[in-house]
């Protein structure tokens, strides 16, 4: 019996790389984006190295709107999502390809800049696979046309 399902689960921690963007879309959706890096150090030749990647975060609905209230630059953050790449043809018809984690759980884990001293609250994605796929094909709309810039 052969696996008839794939699974695509992401979990991350690490520090947010630049304030969020938030967009209202017409339909009332929210979209929040941001980079989050994360970090893993080891020994080479008895000298501590540091190697970081940066990922792509997109949230959409009520994650996206307590990361608009709550989230800074330089916080700390527990994510749990999916990996997406989408596509669309820049300004010179180019085909461009971006790579995202999709966010369905979210944690502040403290220890980062934050100066709101109200709790923010512990969220995850609302909905169904058919809210995914609108979201994913709103949020494509949304970027089609921008430059190569991830936000």
């Amino acid at each position: 019996m052969g696996i008839s399902r794939g699974v695509n689960k992401v979990i991350l921690i690490g520090n947010v790389g630049k304030d969020p963007e938030v967009k209202h879309l017409d339909s009332g959706l929210t979209i929040t984006k941001f980079p989050l890096a994360t970090s893993e150090t080891y020994r080479k030749d008895n000298e501590k190295v540091t190697s970081t990647e940066w990922h792509n975060i997109v949230l959409f609905k009520g994650q996206a709107e307590v990361a608009e209230k709550y989230v800074k630059k330089g916080d700390a953050l527990y994510i749990e999502g999916k990996i997406r790449t989408r596509s669309w043809d820049d300004q010179d018809g180019n085909k461009r390809y971006m790579t995202e984690i999709v966010g369905n759980n979210m944690q502040m884990l403290g220890g980062g800049n934050t100066k709101n001293t109200e709790a923010p609250p512990t969220t995850q994605a609302e909905g169904n696979g058919q809210d995914y796929q609108s979201q994913q094909a709103q949020s494509n709309q949304v970027d089609e046309g921008e430059d190569d810039l991830p936000f």
